[in-house]
């Protein structure tokens, strides 16, 4: 009779504590990163008065460009870690009418993350 009790109460701890957080650590969750990775030193060589081809050329071609015109280009970079938060890079390069660039928006800088 004692068996069968040390044995219920044994389930139902198990039970209890299969739900726990503690044991969401120990199932691995693989690293997603999605988009375009742009390194600092990348970044650092674009500049005002750049091309479309030279952007092009450092950077590659933009995860996507503006729907209404092509003026506007958007690097995004998405890392999700296993067991961490969400971390989202963005990169907006806007051109001119004669596919010059104007103006640079890099949001949150490199640097500023980890």
């Amino acid at each position: 009779m004692r068996c069968k009790t040390l044995t219920a109460a044994a389930v139902a701890l198990v039970m209890l504590t299969a739900g726990c957080s503690t044991l969401e650590k120990v199932v691995y969750r693989p690293d997603i990163n999605q988009g375009n990775y742009l390194s600092p030193a990348d970044v650092q060589k674009i500049h005002t008065g750049m091309t479309k081809q030279q952007v092009a050329y450092v950077l590659g071609t933009p995860m996507l460009h503006d729907p209404f015109g092509s003026d506007v280009w958007y690097y995004v970079f998405r890392q999700e870690p296993g067991h961490q938060g969400v971390t989202q890079q963005t990169l907006t390069l806007t051109f001119n009418g004669s596919d010059t660039l104007t103006n640079i928006d890099n949001k949150p800088t490199l640097s500023d993350q980890k």
